[in-house]
């Protein structure tokens, strides 16, 4: 069976008077106007390969907002290929240069409406069709589950001392490579070690302390989770309009927070559910949820 080539990449947007701009770029070895994108390096994490790719093809460091639908389709050879997309805005940094004009020869910066008409594949118009009726983004949350940890009854200890094992820190370490895409200024764990550690390489990476937060753990009783997700509910809002944040919490509590914030406030926690090292991007226009992305 074939193996599906992987691949990932942005509607790379930035502010234009009263409007927006969308970058288009040109390859010249297929002759096509195309959004940003490319092949995932080996296990390289979709989301770190859409920014590289949007960075390699525009010359642009890009800050990604929330997950676009992604796109399936047979290339010519018969080999299946799925490209994830991001919606991003471009940083404020100067902007570079294509880093192969074999791969990107021009790089173009037009209304929706002209970027629409240049591209040359119906998916790509298709995107930025869709990226033009989002609201707009006023801020992001990174939410990430606590990493592998063991088993409960193998630790001799209290349970909030119970670290994360090998396992968990390769899972901390590639979550944090995600997170750290999305520039948090102030990092948030629930008070177990687990949850600290989880945000350990971010803190490293990013140079930021690790503030505790009893308000993201899992409450003792489990008849005390739906008041647990309420406080946690209203912590996330305080957080939510200050700087960018990233959040370890755990698997108790985040599925009920997702549930009491996605849509009209009463969805199934167990739609929600997020597997150990694995997190979301929580999309916000004004104070509200308006998109929820998985990373």
């Amino acid at each position: 069976m074939t193996a599906t080539v992987r691949a990932a990449g942005g509607v790379l947007w930035r502010p234009a008077g009263d409007g927006i701009e969308i970058c288009v770029v040109h390859r010249p070895y297929r002759s096509d106007w195309s959004l940003p994108k490319g092949k995932l390096d080996g296990s390289e994490h979709s989301l770190a390969a859409a920014v590289r790719e949007v960075l390699e093809e525009t010359g642009v460091r890009a800050e990604p907002q929330l997950r676009l639908p992604g796109i399936a389709y047979t290339m010519p050879d018969g080999v299946p290929k799925t490209v994830d997309f991001w919606l991003m805005r471009a940083g404020d940094g100067p902007a570079g240069e294509p880093q192969d004009p074999t791969e990107v020869d021009e790089v173009v910066w037009l209304s929706p409406a002209e970027a629409i008409d240049r591209l040359t594949y119906p998916d790509d118009r298709g995107l930025v069709e869709h990226a033009t009726t989002l609201p707009p983004v006023t801020g992001v949350t990174v939410l990430v589950r606590h990493a592998h940890a063991g088993k409960r009854k193998d630790f001799d200890g209290p349970d909030a001392l119970r670290p994360i094992d090998d396992r968990g820190r390769a899972q901390a370490e590639t979550v944090c490579v995600a997170a750290a895409l999305f520039s948090p200024r102030r990092l948030v764990s629930a008070t177990p070690l687990r949850c600290r550690q989880t945000l350990d390489p971010l803190a490293r990476r990013l140079g930021l302390p690790i503030v505790l937060d009893a308000a993201f753990a899992e409450p003792g009783e489990a008849d005390e989770i739906p008041a647990r997700v309420k406080v946690a509910a209203a912590r996330l809002a305080e957080l939510r309009d200050g700087e960018r944040v990233a959040i370890c919490s755990q698997g108790k509590v985040i599925p009920g927070l997702l549930a009491s914030l996605d849509g009209d406030g009463d969805g199934d926690p167990a739609d929600y559910k997020t597997p150990k090292g694995s997190g979301w991007v929580l999309t916000w226009s004004g104070d509200r949820l308006a998109a929820l992305s998985r990373i």
